[in-house]
């Protein structure tokens, strides 16, 4: 954590310890809203906090105000509101609004314009919101929402990409994403998309197999509709390069829409198909079974 006030650059050494810290990090992430005195002595001591909880507390924020503000009792961000603490955001130059204020200004924007300010929220953003505190809960649980915050700025980035054809760089957050959350169906689903439309499918399969078998080794269930929709679009792209394979997909989709009940119209419609799908799936089955 680094202060800057008036020029000058300040520590979490300079607020006087490891308390004086804490409280300043509480106010922070809850920065324009009042935290009072009885959750700030919760949070930092919780049920072995003493009789003097309180005058420790004053203390502490009081060097507080002496680093930030020297001179500024009154006037100054830090204030006393409501039987505890804020910090005014009118007077505060925080990374974390800046996050969330240009992620807010990227929804607004058209892709174009909404990309480079992704990149700078992502860039702004890229090291562990208070990686520094690893023992405190409530640290943990902050950073824990900002990841998730994180995670869907990169699949943001990712969407966002992938409409500007910058496909390469689409893959790139969208694989960024699932290393946060290897569950992320929406991150995935963009991963797959974007290695469709790059002309990648065989890649594009890869990612979906390994989805598939992470969906039903974690959680007992199969990738939703729309990557199962990704999936056989590549599956119907890989095709195109290869007579036979094709053959085989149209005799596959052919097959399964029987299976779930098709009409008699749309089989009508495929009367080759009809005739020969058993066929063709059958004489691809052997020399598979010859090949292995």
């Amino acid at each position: 954590m680094e202060i800057r006030r008036d020029g000058v650059a300040l520590t979490a050494a300079d607020l006087g310890g490891c308390k004086p810290r804490h409280i300043f990090e509480i106010l922070l992430l809850n920065l324009g809203t009042p935290v009072s005195k009885t959750r700030l002595i919760e949070i930092l001591w919780g049920p072995s906090a003493s009789d003097g909880a309180v005058a420790t507390l004053e203390s502490y924020v009081s060097g507080i105000r002496r680093a930030i503000q020297p001179g500024q009792t009154k006037t100054g961000p830090l204030r006393t509101a409501n039987s505890g603490y804020v910090l005014d955001p009118q007077l505060v130059d925080l990374d974390l609004s800046r996050f969330r204020g240009l992620l807010r200004a990227a929804s607004l924007a058209a892709p174009a314009d909404a990309y480079p300010l992704l990149l700078e929220a992502l860039e702004l953003s890229a090291e562990p919101l208070l990686g520094f505190e690893l023992v405190a809960d409530w640290a943990e649980e902050a950073r824990t929402r900002h990841s998730a915050e994180r995670v869907a700025a990169m699949i943001f980035a990712a969407e966002t990409a992938t409409f500007l054809e910058r496909h390469d760089e689409a893959i790139r957050w969208a694989q960024a994403a699932i290393r946060t959350e290897p569950l992320n169906e929406r991150a995935w689903t963009v991963l797959v998309t974007a290695y469709e439309l790059a002309g990648l499918p065989v890649e594009g399969l890869s990612a979906y197999d390994r989805c598939r078998r992470l969906f039903d080794r974690d959680l007992a269930c199969s990738p939703g509709p729309a990557l199962q929709a990704a999936h056989l679009r590549l599956l119907r792209q890989r095709a195109e390069a290869n007579t036979e394979l094709s053959e085989v997909l149209a005799a596959l989709l052919f097959l399964g829409e029987r299976l779930h009940g098709a009409g008699p119209q749309r089989l009508a419609a495929d009367d080759r198909l009809h005739e020969n799908a058993g066929r063709i799936l059958d004489s691809f089955l052997q020399r598979v079974r010859a090949a292995v």
